[in-house]
C-alpha cells in the first residue's frame, strides 16, 4: 500500500474552480489561492443566507489509542460515497496544525484513499489562517506590554496579566517565561506563558463569530487583565480591536479544496479538542449547509470531548440543529482498550473485545443523552475477524445504532457506501430530538459537575483552591451563564490517560479556570493537560523533507 502522501501526490486534483461550479458558484464568487485552493468571498456568503439548510451529520470517535481510529479519514470517506450515490454532500472540516504535524499525531488529511486535497498545502501553511491568527493574538500580547511601558494609563497590574502569547508548534520550553529582561527600555520583568495558536482564544473567536461585527465585538470582550482594583481589562480598552479584526479579515473567509475524488471540502479554524472546542467555524459549518443536502462535519478526538462541545459550546452558539452522529471505532482500538499490547492487535481475542467495548459502550450512551440518533462505524481493518465485526454489529444494534462497517482507507468512497446507506436510512426513519446536557442557568460549578458524571462518568469533581477562587470570581463578575469548555487528556474518559475502557471510581481535578469572554465560555482545566504541548523524543520533523524539484516527502 503507498503512503499517504504517495496516494495524494499521484491524485489529479480538478481545478477549484470547477469543484465550485458544481455547487452553483461562478469563479468571480472565490478568492484563488493558486488552481486548487480558494476562500469563499463575502458576497456569495451573504446570497446564499437565504437558501435552505440541507442535514447536518456529525462525525465523532471512542477515545483514541495509539492503534488509530481514523475519524477523520472517516468523514471524508462516508462524504464521498455521497457523492458516488449522487447525492449532493459537502464536507466541513478543521484544518491541521502544524504542532502535531511535526510531532507525533500527524497531519489532519485523512488517509489512503480518504483525503483531501493538495495534501501538503492543507497540513503547512494552507491559506495562512493560522498564521493571521497567531500575529493576531501576538499584537494584543505587544499592545498590552507597550501599554505598560508608555505609562500604564489603564493601571494594569502586572501581577494579573491573563492573556498569553500563542505560537502554532509544540515548544514545552515557552510553557513558562519570563520577558522584559534587559534595559528599562526593554519593558517591565514580569512571567509570561505561550499557548499553542489552537488553543488561543482568537482561534476560538474566529470559529464562532458569525461576521465580522461579531469578530469585533467578539475581540473587545477579550479579557487581557485586572488592573490595581481587580477589575477586567479588555481588548477593547487597549484600542486593539480594530487592528487585530484587521489582521483576521482574510481569515474570517471560509475555504474551498476537494477530496481525492472531487468532493468539496470548506476546511476551516482548528481549536483542539483537548484544550479548546474542537469544532471547525461556524461560518463554514453554516456556508455548507446552504450549498448541499447532506453536511458532514467533525469534532476532535473523542465523543467525550469533541462531540461534547460540539453540541453544548457550538450547536449553542450557533443554533445549529444536528441530525444524525456517526461514531467511530476500530476492533484494534476496542482491543486495546480491553489491555491488549498494541503488538498483539492483529490477533483475534473476543474476550479483550468484550473487555474494551465498554469504551463504545460508554460514548454510545453520551450521544443519546443528546437526542441524536447515532450510526456506529469500524473502520475496517485486514486483521479483523468475522467473528469480532459481528460481535461489534450485535452490541451496537441491540442499542438501538445502526451499524455499518467502513473501508474508505482502502477503496475510497466505494468503501463508504454501506455507511452511507445507513445514515441516509437513519435521517429517512430516525427524526433528531437534539436537545442541550445543561442548561445555561446552572451554575459553573453545576455545569462541570454534569459534563463530569454525565459524560465522564466521574464520581464527583475536586477543585484546587486556586480553582474555587477562580470560579467564583468568574461568577461575581456576571460569567456564570456562560458554557463550559473542559480541557481534558484526550486519550481516557477520565482525567488520567492510563485509564482506558470505561473508568470507574474516579473523580475529576479541576486545577484552573478562567473566560475566554470573546468567546463566550469558561475553560476549565483538568488533570494535567497542557495547553502548549511539547515534541516526542522522536518528532515526525525528523521524516519531513523536500527533494531538489520541491516535492515534499514523510508528511503523514
Amino acid at each position: 500500500m503507498k503512503s499517504d502522501i504517495e496516494i495524494a501526490q499521484e491524485a489529479v486534483l480538478e481545478p477549484v474552480v470547477t469543484v465550485a461550479g458544481r455547487l452553483g458558484m461562478q469563479e468571480d464568487d472565490l478568492e484563488l489561492y493558486g488552481k486548487y485552493k480558494a476562500k469563499i468571498s463575502e458576497e456569495y456568503m451573504e446570497r446564499m443566507k437565504e437558501n435552505p439548510d440541507g442535514k447536518l451529520i456529525l462525525v465523532t470517535a471512542i477515545n483514541p489509542t495509539p492503534a488509530g481510529e481514523g475519524k477523520t479519514t472517516t468523514s471524508i470517506g462516508l462524504a464521498q460515497a455521497f457523492h458516488k450515490l449522487e447525492k449532493d454532500a459537502v464536507l466541513a472540516l478543521r484544518e491541521p496544525s502544524l504542532g502535531p504535524c511535526f510531532g507525533i499525531k500527524g497531519g489532519a488529511a485523512g488517509g489512503g484513499y480518504a483525503q483531501v486535497v493538495p495534501m501538503e498545502d492543507l497540513n503547512l501553511h494552507f491559506t495562512g489562517d493560522f498564521h493571521a491568527v497567531t500575529s493576531a493574538n501576538n499584537l494584543l500580547a505587544a499592545l498590552l506590554d507597550n501599554h505598560i511601558q508608555q505609562g500604564n494609563e489603564l493601571g494594569i497590574d502586572t501581577r494579573q496579566i491573563v492573556w498569553k502569547r500563542c505560537l502554532d508548534m509544540n515548544d514545552r520550553v515557552l510553557r513558562n517565561v519570563v520577558v522584559g529582561l534587559g534595559a528599562k527600555a526593554d519593558g517591565t520583568v514580569r512571567e509570561d506563558h505561550f499557548v499553542i495558536t489552537v488553543a488561543s482564544e482568537i482561534m476560538a473567536i474566529l470559529c464562532l463569530a458569525s461576521d465580522m461585527r461579531d469578530l469585533k465585538e467578539r475581540i473587545g470582550k477579550i479579557i487581557i487583565a485586572y488592573n490595581y482594583e481587580g477589575k477586567p481589562v479588555t481588548a477593547a480598552d487597549l484600542g486593539a480591536v480594530g487592528s487585530m479584526a484587521a489582521l483576521l479579515k482574510d481569515a474570517m473567509k471560509p475555504n474551498l479544496i476537494q477530496t481525492l475524488e472531487h468532493t468539496a471540502a470548506l476546511v476551516h479554524g482548528g481549536p483542539f479538542a483537548n484544550i479548546a472546542h474542537g469544532c471547525n467555524s461556524v461560518r463554514a459549518t453554516k456556508a455548507a449547509l446552504k450549498m448541499a443536502d447532506y453536511v458532514i462535519t467533525e469534532a476532535g478526538f473523542g465523543a467525550d470531548l469533541g462531540a461534547e462541545k460540539f453540541f453544548d459550546i457550538k450547536c449553542r452558539i450557533a443554533g445549529l440543529h444536528p441530525d444524525a452522529v456517526v461514531l467511530v471505532a476500530t476492533v484494534r482500538a476496542l482491543k486495546y482498550n480491553g489491555s491488549v499490547p498494541k503488538d498483539q492487535l492483529q490477533d483475534e481475542n473476543l474476550e479483550a473485545l468484550q473487555k474494551g467495548i465498554v469504551n463504545l459502550e460508554k460514548h454510545i450512551e453520551n450521544l443519546q443523552k443528546y437526542g441524536v440518533p447515532i450510526i456506529v462505524t469500524l473502520n475496517s481493518f485486514i486483521t479483523d475477524t468475522d467473528a469480532e465485526i459481528d460481535y461489534v454489529r450485535t452490541f451496537c444494534e441491540e442499542r438501538d445504532c445502526e451499524f455499518a462497517l467502513s473501508r474508505v482507507w482502502e477503496m475510497g468512497g466505494e468503501g463508504g457506501i454501506d455507511l452511507a446507506k445507513k445514515v441516509l436510512h437513519t435521517l429517512d426513519t430516525k427524526p433528531s430530538g437534539f436537545r442541550l446536557l445543561y442548561e445555561s442557568a446552572l451554575s459553573l460549578k453545576e455545569k462541570i459537575q454534569t459534563v463530569s458524571e454525565e459524560i465522564y462518568g466521574a464520581e464527583g469533581v475536586v477543585y484546587t483552591p486556586a480553582a474555587a477562587a477562580q470560579l467564583d470570581r468568574l461568577e461575581k463578575q456576571g460569567f456564570g451563564d456562560l458554557p463550559v469548555c473542559m480541557a481534558k487528556t484526550q486519550y481516557s474518559l477520565s482525567d488520567d490517560a492510563a485509564r482506558l475502557g470505561r473508568p470507574e471510581g474516579f473523580k475529576i481535578t479541576v486545577r484552573e479556570a478562567y473566560v475566554s469572554a470573546g468567546a463566550g465560555f469558561v475553560v476549565v482545566l483538568t488533570g494535567n493537560v497542557m495547553t502548549m504541548p511539547g515534541l516526542p523524543k522522536k518528532p515526525a520533523a525528523y521524516g519531513i523533507d523536500v527533494n531538489d524539484d520541491g516535492v515534499i516527502t514523510g508528511l503523514f
